[in-house]
C-alpha cells in the first residue's frame, strides 16, 4: 500500500462530490436543520445548570443521524460506480493496488461524513457556551462518533465491491444501515413482548383516607409481564445505543441523566432488569421507590464494546469481501460488467 496513491484516490472521489452543487445545498440543509434543533434542544434544557450538555448531546446525536442517513449514498456505489462507468479499470492498470484503491474510497466516504461533523461544529461550541458540557464526555462521545462514521463508510464501499449493480449495492447498504439502527429497536420492542412471563408485584402504598403510607400491611398481586430483560442485548449494536452507553453519564442532584447520552443509556440499562419481582414501598422512600437512575446503570452491564465489535466485524468482512473480489487479475466477474 502507498500512502501518495490513497491520497490521490480519496482526492479524485472527493473532488467529483466538491464539483457537484447538490453536495453544498445539502450541507446547507444540514445546517439548517441544526439550527432549528439546537434552538429547541435549548428550549428543552433550559430549566437546569447544565444547558450545554443537553445540547451537546442532541446535537451529536443528530450528526450520527444524518451520517446514517446520507453515507450510504455516498459510500454505496463507491466501486461499483467506477466498474460501472468503466473507469475502475482504468485505476487498477496503474501503479495502485487494490489495497490503495479500497482504502482511498474509504478514506473519501469517511470525510464526506465528517463533512457533517465539521458543519456541526459552531452548534457544538454553542453547546460549550451554555455550560454543564465534561470534557470527558466531548472527548469520547466524539471518538465514538467518529468510530461510527468509520463503521457506516466501510459498510457502505465493502458493499459496493461485493453488489455488481451500484443501485442494489446503495440500496443493501440503507437495509444494513437500517437494520442496525431500527430493526434492532423492532426485534427488541417485538421480541420483548411476545415472552411473557408471570411477575408478583409487592406494595406498601399510601393510604389516601389518612394521606400516610400503610407500613403494616403488604399487598401482592401477579400478571403476566413482557420479558424485555432477555432481549435487552439485541440494542447493543444500535449505533445510538453504543454511543449513549460509551459516553460517560452526568447526573443531576436527583440521580437523573441531565443528556440524551444518559436518558437513552438509562432506558437500556433499564430493560436489563427483571420483572419477575417488583416493589412499591411507600414506607422506604417518599417516592416509592428504592432506586434512581444512577443506581440502575451503576447496577447494569455495559454493552457498549461488545455493540461496537459487532459493527466493526460486520463491517470488516463486507470490506475485506470487497477486497477480495477487487483484486486483480480477477477470476470471474460478475455478467455484464464493463471492464474498458
Amino acid at each position: 500500500m502507498n500512502l501518495s496513491n490513497i491520497g490521490i484516490i480519496a482526492r479524485l472521489e472527493l473532488t467529483q462530490r466538491l464539483r457537484s452543487v447538490g453536495w453544498y445545498v445539502l450541507l446547507g440543509v444540514f445546517a439548517l436543520v441544526l439550527v432549528g434543533v439546537t434552538a429547541l434542544a435549548f428550549a428543552v434544557f433550559s430549566g437546569g445548570d447544565t444547558v450545554g450538555a443537553g445540547v451537546y448531546s442532541v446535537v451529536v446525536n443528530m450528526v450520527l443521524l444524518l451520517v446514517i442517513l446520507l453515507s450510504p449514498t455516498l459510500s454505496g456505489n463507491a466501486i461499483n460506480g467506477d466498474r460501472d462507468a468503466a473507469t475502475l479499470a482504468a485505476v487498477q492498470v496503474t501503479s495502485a493496488s487494490t489495497g490503495d484503491i479500497m482504502l482511498g474510497k474509504l478514506v473519501a466516504a469517511v470525510a464526506s461524513g465528517g463533512a457533517f461533523l465539521v458543519v456541526a461544529l459552531p452548534f457544538l461550541a454553542g453547546s460549550l457556551l451554555g455550560g454543564g458540557a465534561s470534557p470527558l464526555v466531548l472527548l469520547v462521545s466524539l471518538l465514538v462518533l467518529a468510530v461510527e462514521i468509520v463503521i457506516v463508510a466501510a459498510i457502505g464501499v465493502g458493499l459496493s465491491g461485493l453488489i455488481a449493480r451500484p443501485l442494489f449495492s446503495v440500496a443493501t447498504t440503507y437495509l444494513a444501515v437500517a437494520a442496525l439502527a431500527i430493526g434492532s429497536l423492532i426485534v427488541f420492542g417485538l421480541g420483548g413482548m411476545a415472552i411473557r412471563s408471570e411477575a408478583t408485584s409487592y406494595s406498601r402504598p399510601y393510604d389516601y383516607d389518612t394521606g400516610q403510607p400503610d407500613c403494616e400491611r403488604w399487598e401482592t398481586y401477579t400478571q403476566e409481564v413482557p420479558r424485555f430483560d432477555l432481549v435487552w442485548w439485541v440494542l447493543a449494536a444500535n449505533p445510538f445505543v453504543v454511543l449513549a452507553d460509551a459516553t460517560p453519564t452526568e447526573y443531576s442532584e436527583s440521580g437523573y441523566p441531565v443528556d440524551l447520552f444518559g436518558q437513552i443509556k438509562y432506558g437500556v440499562r433499564s430493560a436489563q432488569q427483571s420483572p419477575l419481582e417488583q416493589r412499591y414501598d411507600a414506607c422506604e422512600d417518599s417516592s416509592g421507590y428504592s432506586s434512581n437512575a444512577r443506581e440502575v446503570i451503576d447496577s447494569s452491564v455495559p454493552s457498549w464494546f461488545v455493540g461496537l465489535g459487532v459493527q466493526v466485524v460486520i463491517a470488516g468482512s463486507l470490506f475485506a469481501g470487497a477486497w477480495g473480489r477487487t483484486r486483480t487479475p480477477a477470476r470471474r466477474l460478475p455478467p455484464g460488467t464493463r471492464i474498458g
